[in-house]
């Protein structure tokens, strides 16, 4: 370490330097008779010294940060994407299955009341319409899912599937096909919506609807955020 002392304008240093500046700043017989521009000339010289010392004392301690900032282990990008795409294919994995998980499952028997006040039913000929009838027999639906979030609408007296045609057209199928796949939603109103999960009319849904007064309507005349094509699943009482 070093120590620093001015001394009639010259300074004087005691360390390991000392020995660098003493044949600087020491007086000698010969320079006693020197004039004062070698004397300035002299304390200007000190000076560069001091700086240049100064600098290099600065010198380890910026090698040292640099060295320290080095060993900081680099950060892995592909760890990086890696851990955030598995959260977020978690993330989509969990909202598909909360999403759909309550039109999974065995099958369930429902009456479909409408919106507007009629109890959907199918006939022994296959025909759709409304009725008010809680009692009408066929009115009681198999409701099954054949897949994520579509469905399978099956009369139980009637043995008929609720079915929509590429033309809109509402109607009670023998067989299973096509046209009876339909896509149920829950929509805001906590009513579902069945729509054509082949069939679309101009890029938009074509849904299962009734009309005001019970019955069928076009699905090409159909919307979503149209009551008429709102249903409440209620539940069957159990047969004795």
């Amino acid at each position: 370490m070093c120590r620093w002392k001015v001394t009639k304008g010259v300074v004087a240093c005691s360390g390991p330097l000392s020995c660098l500046f003493s044949s600087s700043s020491s007086p000698s017989p010969s320079s006693s008779s020197s004039s004062s521009s070698s004397s300035s000339s002299s304390s200007t010289s000190v000076l560069l010294l001091l700086l240049l010392f100064l600098v290099l004392c600065a010198l380890p301690a910026a090698s040292c940060h640099d060295g320290h900032r080095s060993t900081r282990p680099p950060r892995s990008p592909g760890n990086h994407n890696s851990s955030s795409g598995s959260s977020s294919a978690t993330a989509v994995v969990g909202r598909h299955v909360r999403s759909y998980d309550h039109l999974q499952g065995d099958v369930r028997r429902r009456k479909l009341f409408s919106y507007q006040k009629y109890f959907l039913r199918i006939d022994k000929n296959g025909k759709v319409n409304g009725t008010k009838n809680d009692k009408d027999p066929f009115t009681i639906f198999e409701i099954k899912s054949v897949d994520v979030g579509i469905v399978a609408i099956r009369g139980l007296l009637s043995k008929h599937y609720l079915a929509l045609n590429k033309k809109g057209v509402l109607y009670g199928a023998k067989e299973f096909g096509t046209d009876c796949k339909l896509t149920e939603r829950i929509e805001e109103n906590k009513y579902n919506t069945y729509a054509s999960a082949e069939w679309r009319n101009k890029k938009k849904a074509m849904f299962v609807g009734l009309s005001a007064s019970g019955k069928p309507m076009r699905g090409k005349k159909t919307r979503r955020k149209n009551t008429a094509t709102h249903f409440l699943p209620m539940l069957v009482d159990p047969q004795p």
